[in-house]
Order: C-alpha cells, then sequence, then structure tokens
C-alpha cells in the first residue's frame, strides 16, 4: 500500500540543483522512471554522409577482398561472381552467393540494378535474409495492369520490393533498368517456444527511399508457386539469388540488432515481470549505495527518494524523513538553489508528477510552496547546457 509523503519546499530545491528530476515512478511492467537519470545511455554510433553506420558489417565496399573475406558460393567454395568497377555482378549459372556469417535480427543496406540488356530476363534476382526470406529483385519499371492468364514474371507478390509470394510492394517505386536502386531492410526472424511459434517474424523494406513492407508478418519461409512454414532456425546466412541474370550490386553492409523480445524489463513484447522486479531491487540497492555516499543532504534525499520508488522500504522512508529536515535546514542557509529558472521548473514538474500519481497530497506543503513560487529570471547562458 502507497504510503502519502507530506514534503517540504527545502526538500527539493536543492535536489533540482543536483539533475532535472525522472517522471512516473517505476512499476511492474517497467524497472525504470519516465526519464530515469540511472537508465544506461545508448552506445554511440559514428554516422557520416554516404559512409555505413560504425558498427556496420561492410559487406562488400566494392573490392575483391571484401569478396573474398565475406562471401562464398554453395559448400564454402570460392564464388564465381565478378567483381568490375566497383561492382558485385552475378554470374549467370554459377549459383547463388551466401555470405560466411550468419545473421538472424539485422539492419541490412543494399544497392543493385537490373542490366539494360537483359530484354527477356526482367533482371530476375532476391535479397534472401536468413537463407529463407527473399525479397524480390526485378524490372518493375513499367509494370502494366493485365488479368491474362499468361501474364509475365511481373505478377503482385513477384514483383521489385515483394515478399516473394506473401506480400507485394505497398507502391512501386522501381527505377528504369541502368539505375542504380537501394533497400534497407529491418528483419526480424520468427521466435519459437519449443514448438509453439511465438512470433512469426517480419519485414519491413524502403525501397529507393519509400516504405514497401511496413512491418509485415511473415507467413513462412519464401518460395515458387508454394506457401512453406517457418524454419525453427533463428538466423541464416544472407543469400544474394542468381537467377541467371547478371545483375550487379553494391555498398552492402549490414547492422545486428537487438531482438524485439531482447529488452525484458520495459513494458515490451518481451516483459517479463520476474526479471522488472530483479532489476528494481538491484536499483534501489544502488541508490541507496549513492546515498551512503553523498555529501549534500539534497543529493542523499533524491537517492533515498529513487531507492524507495524501485523498491518501498520502512527503513528508507524513515531515512527520507530525517533526510526531508535535512534539507529544510539546508534552504534556510542558503536559498540560491531557487535562482535557476530551468532547475525550477523541472522541479515544479517533478512535484506536480508525484501530485498527480498520488505520491504526495494536493494539499502538501511541497506542492503550495511550489505553487507559490516565483519564477527567477532567465539564465544567462548561451546553451541550457553550460548551466
Amino acid at each position: 500500500m502507497k504510503k502519502e509523503i507530506i514534503l517540504t519546499a527545502a526538500a527539493f530545491v536543492s535536489v533540482a540543483a543536483v539533475s532535472e528530476p525522472s517522471g512516473m515512478r517505476p512499476d511492474a511492467n517497467h524497472a525504470w522512471a519516465v526519464h530515469d537519470v540511472n537508465r544506461p545511455d545508448p552506445v554511440k554510433v559514428d554516422v557520416r554522409p554516404g559512409k555505413p553506420p560504425s558498427d556496420a558489417i561492410v559487406l562488400f565496399d566494392g573490392t575483391p577482398g571484401s569478396v573474398t573475406n565475406n562471401w562464398s558460393a554453395g559448400g564454402g567454395k570460392p564464388t564465381k561472381w565478378t567483381v568490375k568497377d566497383g561492382e558485385f555482378i552475378c554470374t549467370p549459372g554459377s549459383g547463388s552467393v551466401r555470405t560466411k556469417e550468419e545473421f538472424g535480427d539485422c539492419q541490412l543496406h543494399i544497392e543493385w540494378k537490373t542490366p539494360v540488356d537483359d530484354l527477356y530476363g526482367w533482371g530476375n534476382s532476391g535479397v534472401i535474409l536468413m537463407g529463407k526470406y527473399e525479397i524480390q529483385i526485378l524490372d518493375s519499371s513499367a509494370v502494366k495492369p493485365s488479368r491474362s492468364p499468361w501474364k509475365p514474371a511481373n505478377y503482385a507478390d513477384g514483383q521489385a520490393g515483394a515478399v516473394y509470394g506473401e506480400n507485394p510492394p505497398l507502391v512501386q517505386p522501381c527505377r528504369k533498368p541502368g539505375e542504380w536502386q537501394s533497400y534497407d531492410i529491418v528483419f526480424h526472424p520468427p521466435i519459437w517456444d519449443g514448438r509453439r511459434l511465438v512470433d512469426p517474424g517480419s519485414v519491413t523494406v524502403f525501397f529507393n527511399g519509400v516504405v514497401v513492407q511496413d512491418d509485415f508478418p511473415l507467413q513462412g519461409h519464401t518460395g515458387w508457386c508454394r506457401r512453406y512454414p517457418h524454419p525453427k532456425e533463428s538466423k541464416g546466412p544472407l543469400i544474394l539469388q542468381d537467377h541467371g541474370h547478371p545483375v550487379p550490386f553494391r555498398n552492402i553492409w549490414i547492422r545486428r540488432i537487438p531482438s524485439r523480445y531482447a529488452d525484458t524489463v520495459n513494458g515490451g513484447l518481451g516483459l517479463k515481470r520476474g526479471d522488472v522486479a530483479a532489476l528494481r531491487h538491484r536499483l534501489a540497492g544502488e541508490s541507496l549505495a549513492f546515498a551512503n555516499e553523498a555529501k549534500e543532504p539534497a543529493e542523499r534525499f533524491i537517492r533515498l527518494w529513487e531507492s524507495y520508488c524501485y523498491e518501498p522500504d520502512d527503513k528508507v522512508m524513515e531515512r527520507i524523513v530525517k533526510c526531508e529536515a535535512e534539507c529544510v535546514e539546508a534552504l534556510r542557509a542558503n536559498k540560491a538553489d531557487f535562482a535557476v529558472r530551468e532547475k525550477l521548473n523541472a522541479f515544479r514538474r517533478f512535484v506536480n508528477m508525484l501530485v498527480t500519481d498520488g505520491w504526495i497530497a494536493k494539499d502538501a506543503p511541497i506542492k503550495k510552496a511550489i505553487d507559490g513560487q516565483k519564477a527567477p529570471p532567465k539564465p544567462k547562458a548561451p546553451n541550457l547546457r553550460d548551466l
């Protein structure tokens, strides 16, 4: 059962000077508070114009060495595909090529073009994720509507940008033969729990910058004229198809990304309440350790408050009450902390959030004190980061 906490204005004044307080508290489905300062920051990735992200695996950069290092034919043999003028070109009849590494959840960038002189082949090829799920490559630049039983290769679920045999592209942004085209693909493989299919997996495709597959749930591994069940594997090689046509490729890179089920502590598909409880217990202990090391009452107060919110504990609450009195005394000795406009505004938002969520009473002294506090002048700093 929640305890109603009556806080004084002084308790939070110095807190606002430590950092902007976080928002809505953790709950059974979320280990973190909203805007939690203790939540780990994302890993920094360097992105330069025209270059792959710094964490990408470059599968083809225009050099023969990138082919030798990353690609092979069936059985691990060297591929007979050629490299010319920075292009990785299919040698018809030599067989598809596959990456030496296997991939599951991933982001893929690949560029391709259909040959201008492939009059009857339509530049047929494919990007096959995990070796099972094909995104079609074909000249679909001049498709003519037809319901003829003799309709040629550009049937709707076999056009460029289609999940082959399963889902046509939402629109058709295909360029003419001889013009470079791009796919940017986000792929998630099926998830199995024993014999139970938990998630069929999905694919999102941007074709020349236009979304043509929007988180499409895969129906099974793709194939010609038939529907197939999902494989039980969670990863496999990336395959570029030899369909008998000299289709060139360039600028191929891939990034491994987390499964949508990897986050078990933040209300998503992979939520496990036991993991939420375990992380909140750990965070409560860490915040309590920070509180024990804090020299200033305000910093100690916010850390104790964090600890209590992660995992309510009567002993921590006793310390919060005592620390609150210390903060009152600190405020009486130095009221300068209210002089920073942005910190006061952040403090006001936090108090209002506590009231809204029922942690403190609407008529609590802290609420009255904040409502009656005049905003200080705007800071004289070129950027808020300089405060």
